[in-house]
């Protein structure tokens, strides 16, 4: 059969130690800048573009929680200084990077309960605030550098 798993050939892992994101995903950029590697290898080159990356965290329904969200921030660094190898030192032709996401929103699988957005989002009401993540995201763009 086909499919990602079959075609990357890969036992899956979970080590205990790594960090996890609110939906109990691992936090492994190491892996995405593999990940980025092999597709390159394995297809001869293509352009990327990562069009979904992002994390949920704990207690954000508060937007005085919310707004300091240094985890967020270190999170989209981390990947996107794994981003930044992948091109830099290994080749890749990875063309953009996509944060999930631009403000809270509606998750399929969880409705309203998980929140990635760089602008929480009071679903009362609509009011948008930015994090800090979002100050931070649009200095990195608009220096087209990490710090």
């Amino acid at each position: 059969n086909g499919g990602m798993a079959a075609d990357q050939r890969v036992e899956l892992s979970d080590d205990p130690s790594w960090e996890k994101t609110d939906m109990g995903w691992n936090v492994v950029p190491d892996f995405c800048r593999k990940m980025l590697g092999w597709i390159d290898r394995r297809y001869n080159h293509p352009p990327i573009y990562i069009t979904e990356n992002g994390c949920a965290l704990p207690g954000e329904d508060d937007v005085a929680v919310a707004v300091n969200d240094a985890r967020r921030v270190d999170f989209i660094n981390r990947y996107l200084s794994a981003c930044h190898a992948a091109i830099n030192e290994d080749g890749v032709d990875l063309r953009g990077y996509f944060v999930w996401t631009l403000m809270d929103n509606f998750e399929w699988a969880l409705g309203y309960s998980k929140r990635f957005g760089l602008h929480h989002v009071d679903f009362a009401t609509g009011k948008r605030t930015p994090k800090s993540s979002a100050q931070w995201y649009a200095g990195v763009m608009a220096r087209n550098e990490l710090e």
